[in-house]
C-alpha cells in the first residue's frame, strides 16, 4: 500500500465548489419487491424509511432503507423490476456497496448469515480494515466494513432485528470499476475528495485508489483499474448519490462538474431531496442530492415505511398506481417503533 495523499493539492485551497461530505444514498437494482424487503428489513436490519414508487416509472416501487431516522448518507433504495434479467458487474459500474458496522460484530454478522443461508466470502484486510463481502439474493455484492463508531457519530442504529452492537451504521464506501481511471479521479477531487492510499485490489489484481471526503459517514470512494465488460440488470447498482447539503452547495457543484465537459441535469424535485444527475467520463451515473426536506418530512418519524407515499403529482393516481403493484408486507419485530432495544 502506499500513500496517495499528495493528489489533495490539485484543489487549490478556497477554490471550486464546496466538497461533498460523502455518499447520500446509493439505488440498485432488485428483483421480486417480497423477497426483498424481508432482506434488507429483517436480515440485515435496515429499517424501511419510505414506500413509494419510481418517479419515472410508476409501476414499479421504489424501496428506501436506513437508519432509524433516516439519516443523510444511510440510505440504500431499490427499484424491484421483477421483469429484469440479472446484470453482471463490470467497467462504468460501482462495483460493491460497503456499509459500516461496529468493530467486532463481524462474528455475529457471520453466524446470522449461516443460519439464514447468505452467500458470503472469507474477510479481508483492506486499508487496515476489515472487510466482509457477501451477496443479498438478487447477487448484489455488497460489504460490510468493521468500525470504530464514535460516541457523536451521527447516525441511529435501528434495533428491531439486530442488536445495536452490531446494527449496520449508515455506508463506508462505493467501489468504481473503471476501465481508464484518470478522468474520474479527476472528478472525484474536483467534488472535494482526496486520494489516501492505493494497494493492488484483492479480487481483480488491479489498482484500488481509495478517495476520502470530509464528512462521518459514507466518506470512501475506490476506485479500481478495471476492463471487464458488464451489463445492467438485478444485482446491480443503478446510481451513487452524494451529498450537496444545500440548494447553493449543488448549485456550484453542478459548475463545476459542467467546466470538466461532463452534461449535468437540470435540479429535479424527488420531494425528499432535489437532484442534479450526470454520468461520469466512464459512464458511472451520479446524482447530487441535498439533505432537506428529508423522509421525516410527510410521515410522522415512528410511522416511516407503514404507507404507500405518492409524491404530490402522483397522489390524483392513487387508485390506479396501487392497483398496479403487488401487495408486500413488511417484516415485523416485537415492539419495532421502541426507539432502541437493549442487546
Amino acid at each position: 500500500m502506499t500513500d496517495a495523499t499528495d493528489d489533495g493539492a490539485d484543489r487549490a485551497a478556497g477554490e471550486g465548489p464546496t466538497p461533498t461530505p460523502g455518499i447520500h444514498h446509493v439505488t440498485c437494482v432488485a428483483g421480486d419487491p417480497q423477497r426483498n424487503l424481508d432482506f434488507w428489513v429483517e436480515t440485515l436490519g435496515l429499517r424501511l424509511v419510505k414506500r413509494s414508487i419510481n418517479q419515472d416509472d410508476p409501476g414499479t416501487y421504489h424501496f428506501f432503507y436506513g437508519d432509524a431516522v433516516g439519516t443523510p448518507g444511510t440510505s440504500v433504495t431499490f427499484f424491484p423490476w421483477t421483469d429484469l434479467p440479472e446484470g453482471e458487474v463490470g467497467s462504468g459500474q460501482v462495483s460493491r456497496t460497503a456499509f459500516r458496522v461496529p468493530e467486532g460484530s463481524l462474528d455475529y454478522w457471520e453466524e446470522r448469515f449461516d443460519e439464514r443461508g447468505v452467500d458470503y466470502d472469507d474477510r479481508e484486510e483492506r486499508f487496515g480494515e476489515t472487510v466482509l463481502p457477501f451477496r443479498d439474493p438478487d447477487g448484489l455484492p455488497v460489504e460490510l466494513v468493521a468500525v470504530e463508531v464514535p460516541a457523536d457519530d451521527p447516525t441511529t442504529a435501528w434495533t428491531a432485528h439486530v442488536p445495536e452492537s452490531a446494527a449496520i451504521r449508515g455506508f463506508h464506501s462505493v467501489t468504481l470499476w473503471i476501465d481508464e481511471p484518470e478522468r474520474t479521479r479527476q472528478l472525484l477531487r474536483t467534488m472535494g475528495l482526496e486520494a489516501e492510499a492505493t494497494a493492488t485490489d484483492a479480487a481483480t489484481g488491479g489498482e484500488r485508489t481509495r478517495f476520502a471526503a470530509g464528512g462521518p459517514v459514507g466518506k470512501y470512494v475506490d476506485v479500481v483499474a478495471v476492463d471487464r465488460r458488464g451489463s445492467s440488470g438485478r444485482g446491480t447498482v443503478h446510481h451513487v448519490a452524494f451529498q450537496t447539503p444545500t440548494d447553493d452547495d449543488q448549485a456550484g457543484m453542478r459548475d463545476a462538474v459542467a467546466s470538466m465537459g461532463l452534461r449535468p441535469t437540470q435540479q429535479i424535485d424527488r420531494h425528499w431531496f432535489r437532484s442534479v444527475y450526470f454520468r461520469e467520463f466512464a459512464g458511472v451515473l451520479f446524482e447530487l442530492a441535498t439533505s432537506d426536506p428529508g423522509y421525516a418530512s410527510d410521515e410522522p418519524l415512528d410511522a416511516l415505511g407503514e404507507r404507500l407515499v405518492l409524491p404530490g403529482r402522483f397522489e390524483d393516481r392513487r387508485d390506479e398506481i396501487e392497483s398496479g403493484l403487488v401487495d408486500v408486507t413488511v417484516p415485523r419485530a416485537d415492539g419495532e417503533f421502541a426507539a432502541h432495544r437493549a442487546d
